[in-house]
């Protein structure tokens, strides 16, 4: 990856709408040139996926809820089994394996407290590996961002 790499992805990651012929004024390439290097920076997996950022507020997911837990057992089978039942909750959006004093970091959006305590119910207080959970409700979204550049 060269300095005009980095240029393009800036720019897409901050609007993946952006046409091949916008960028290339922005970073001094021909329209074709920019389409080859995003072609390149998507198949070696630079660039993940192209989405589109929701507003949860707007969609009734009123309530950010961040959520620490420390599993009983950590075996492969048990972490494996965690991690499928977090990918399938449609609203946990970010989960992360990590050290320190709990296992897993949840990122939940929720319509309500009562969506919450739904949640906890099916996946923590009804799983036998669930060692204890902390909660924390976010109070207000001061930065959400995936940018890496």
């Amino acid at each position: 990856m060269d300095e005009k790499d980095i240029a393009i992805l800036r720019l897409i990651q901050a609007n993946a709408r952006l046409t091949a012929e916008a960028i290339s004024q922005d970073v001094g390439l021909s329209p074709p040139a920019v389409q080859k290097r995003l072609k390149r920076l998507r198949e070696t997996g630079v660039i993940e996926r192209e989405i589109a950022v929701l507003s949860p507020g707007k969609l009734g997911r009123e309530m950010t809820i961040i959520v620490e837990v420390l599993l009983e057992r950590e075996s492969r089978a048990h972490l494996d089994a965690f991690k499928r039942k977090m990918r399938d909750a449609p609203c946990v959006q970010q989960c992360y394996y990590t050290t320190g004093e709990s296992d897993f970091l949840l990122i939940l959006t929720v319509r309500d407290i009562k969506e919450y305590e739904e949640f906890t119910q099916a996946h923590f207080f009804d799983e036998s590996n669930i060692s204890r959970f902390k909660t924390s409700v976010v109070m207000d979204r001061v930065k959400t961002s995936l940018d890496v550049l």
